[in-house]
């Protein structure tokens, strides 16, 4: 900017928003055994984890974590501070969803937040603890964050984007690693895909992805050291052949 504009340019001139804050949807898949006389998988649900506001507005209510960003901060800083403070919890690395500024979405005034989201191990909010603004923390099932509990402003429809967000993820890339041992069989990766994806239907799954070229490289069989298959009948009544992830990562294009 020129000198003379410097001189010119009057930030009072122009309507600000009353406040910029980060939300963040954390996201998890819980695993539990089974109490089953036969061998079976265990159960998963992928939970996202919520806080109950203690204050005005929507005090009460179930809501994301979260807070107003400071100046000397950028708002990626304000979302880990602003988890850490509400849960207890640190969330590695949090991927950007997007900005929710809808005219009253907050009866605050003119908010405008930035939505960040994670997948995550269960055992990264094992000691999630409510403080600060949060009065509770808990982990719901997306059936009853999205279709039972009445949440505060508009984090419903940022929970939503985050499930299509996480459920790309799970088809696209390689993330259902973080769920699984080192050595798993294609039953249990299948299982999780389809605990993200509910819709995820794929008869011929065994064959499609050890097979599939564009796929080749990213499992390859886990064997001794005299090149025996390894096998575990840990949760089906017959040895299953054990796989393991690579560190291939594959460009997958929706033309191939």
């Amino acid at each position: 900017m020129s000198e003379n504009g410097e001189q010119t340019y009057n930030a009072k001139k122009y309507r600000t928003p009353d406040g910029v804050p980060a939300d963040i949807v954390m996201f998890t898949l819980t695993k539990r055994e089974r109490k089953t006389v036969t061998k079976t998988l265990p159960l998963r649900e992928l939970k996202v984890m919520l806080i109950r506001r203690k204050k005005w507005p929507c005090a009460g209510m179930w809501a994301l974590p979260g807070g107003f960003c400071q100046e000397d901060e950028s708002i990626y800083a304000a979302a880990t501070r602003e988890l850490k403070e509400e849960t207890g919890v640190d969330g590695g690395h949090l991927e950007y969803l997007g900005v929710y500024s809808t005219p009253g979405r907050d009866p605050r005034g003119w908010i405008i937040s930035h939505a960040f989201f994670a997948l995550v191990e269960e055992w990264m909010l094992e000691h999630r603890q409510a403080s600060d603004d949060a009065g509770e923390v808990g982990l719901f099932t997306l059936q009853e964050a999205l279709e039972e509990l009445e949440l505060a402003f508009d984090h419903h429809d940022i929970i939503k984007d985050a499930y299509l967000r996480i459920q790309q993820q799970m088809l696209q890339t390689t993330i259902a690693r973080q769920f699984l041992p080192r050595h798993f069989t294609l039953s249990e990766l299948y299982q999780v895909i389809q605990t993200v994806v509910p819709e995820f239907k794929e008869p011929n799954f065994i064959r499609k992805i050890t097979s599939t070229r564009s796929r080749q490289g990213i499992l390859k069989e886990v064997r001794d050291e005299e090149g025996n298959a390894l096998s575990s009948n840990q949760y089906s009544q017959r040895p299953a052949q054990l796989y393991m992830f690579t560190d291939h990562e594959p460009l997958l294009s929706i033309y191939t």
